[in-house]
């Protein structure tokens, strides 16, 4: 984790805010971006950016109009699969198959926040927020809630086949074609009822039906042949 990456997420936001890059915008400080860039430059291998803003977006969308802290969101939604990135987990497979990726972040988190100028009494909020981002999380703020289900249903339907699949080869935990497939219908049959947010669980019946039909199709075009 270079400081130069850090470094230079700060100068592109400050950048931006001193040419009225934040017209219009007034409600998105600087550390946004900043935030933002850094884990643009952080993400890799590159597929691992893109889940960080959709997810955003979809945990905002499952408040329904409820009052919650955005700052809170935004910062743990962006930065809480930093354990996950090469150059962040250990690349020794004994080192990673013991990983706390969840554990990485929240120790990381706080110190980048601070570097980008994060109001230090929202950072613990974050922390908590990551924590419990995980299905088996039980989240005790309802910024906790938004991102934990979002986070499921980011492993369910097209989104999740796309990323499930995009593992095999270069996951231990994905060789062949069966890994994924085995983990996508165990998130079929387990993941929706953990969802606790009315619109989470609306969102997630269209996703589970797109997510069986993918393994109902792809065990009948195996045609009885091992994957």
């Amino acid at each position: 984790m270079a400081d130069g990456g850090i470094a230079g997420a700060l100068r592109s936001a400050l950048a931006d805010s001193g040419r009225g890059g934040y017209a219009g915008r007034m409600t998105q400080p600087p550390y946004r971006e900043a935030i933002a860039e850094y884990v643009r430059a952080q993400a890799q291998p590159p597929d691992k950016f893109s889940h960080q803003p959709r997810l955003y977006r979809l945990a905002a969308s499952l408040a329904e109009g409820r009052s919650y802290d955005d700052d809170v969101l935004h910062a743990a939604a962006w930065l809480h699969d930093l354990g996950v990135f090469y150059g962040h987990r250990p690349e020794d497979p004994a080192a990673l198959a013991a990983w706390d990726n969840v554990a990485y972040a929240m120790r990381t988190a706080p110190g980048l926040l601070r570097q980008f100028g994060f109001p230090e009494e929202k950072i613990p909020a974050v922390v908590e927020a990551i924590r419990t981002h995980l299905p088996s999380g039980q989240p005790a703020t309802f910024e906790g809630s938004l991102l934990r289900d979002a986070d499921v249903l980011e492993q369910l339907g097209a989104i999740g086949i796309l990323r499930t699949v995009s593992k095999v080869g270069r996951d231990t935990r994905f060789i062949r074609l069966s890994d994924p497939l085995a983990v996508l219908r165990r998130n079929a049959e387990q993941l929706p009822a953990r969802l606790q947010l009315p619109a989470a669980r609306r969102l997630a019946q269209a996703r589970v039906q797109v997510l069986r039909a993918f393994l109902e199709a792809a065990q009948a075009e195996a045609d009885g042949v091992e994957f």
